[in-house]
């Protein structure tokens, strides 16, 4: 009886270490269906570390939204790099502002089109709100649209194009549908967002790409390469 305890322990263990290795290959190797979602991207900061932009390119990945700024005056000390290096490789290419709750919208958005080049072909601007990482602040959608709204109408007209909206599933619920009405980029983590309303879907946020050593986020496009080269044409 004891034998046969110890052994149903064993098979249950092993059973358990099969289900955990497995559940970590799924996640580590999901992808969404390339017939539907063909565009492959990732979004990058420093935090990649330097990046061999030709390995990323010939990885699968067809654009990259580079984070740019944070708040009113920080700068991505990677940013140049990467878009110079990523658009040399073929990648269309894209910036990303990190939007405190603790500065105004007008001063992020000097910040944001002071750093980022106004004369080449550009993905559109992209805004990213989110809580992790950000000031303990917490603004009610009232006032984060205000804010947001300061933001946008410089950047906008800067860029000549609208913005897109980064939105975490958390920031998602407590503003989506009561903020500005921009195209979404939405995070959705192994799971398609139950809403169709985004340009992007950021799908995995330790991916693996060439060209990058550790963890990165993956995103797809909704449309294929003429849509991606719709969003890349310069503007009016």
């Amino acid at each position: 009886m004891k034998k046969r305890i110890v052994l149903r322990g064993v098979a249950s263990l092993a059973l358990a270490c099969v289900v955990v290795v497995g559940a970590v290959v799924y996640f580590h190797t999901y992808s969404p269906d390339r017939g539907e979602y063909p565009v492959r991207g990732i979004d990058v900061s420093h935090h990649q570390g330097k990046i061999d932009w030709r390995r990323v390119a010939a990885d699968d990945v067809a654009f990259a939204v580079i984070k740019a700024t944070e708040g009113g005056d920080h700068v991505d000390n990677a940013f140049a790099g990467n878009l110079r290096e990523a658009r040399a490789a073929g990648l269309a290419v894209g910036a990303y502002h990190f939007f405190t709750f603790c500065r105004p919208g007008a001063d992020q958005a000097r910040n944001f089109i002071s750093v980022v080049p106004h004369d080449q072909p550009l993905l559109p601007p992209v805004v990213d709100i989110e809580f992790g990482g950000n000031c303990p602040q917490r603004l009610s959608p009232e006032q984060l649209n205000a804010e947001l709204e300061a933001f946008l109408g410089p950047v906008e007209a800067a860029f000549g194009k609208p913005a897109i909206i980064y939105l975490t599933d958390e920031a998602e619920a407590a503003y989506a549908g009561q903020i500005a009405a921009r195209p979404l980029w939405l995070r959705s983590l192994l799971m398609e967002p139950d809403r169709r309303d985004w340009i992007y879907w950021q799908y995995h946020n330790m991916g693996r790409v060439d060209g990058i050593e550790g963890d990165v986020d993956l995103n797809v496009l909704q449309g294929g390469p003429e849509k991606l080269a719709a969003l890349l044409a310069s503007a009016p």
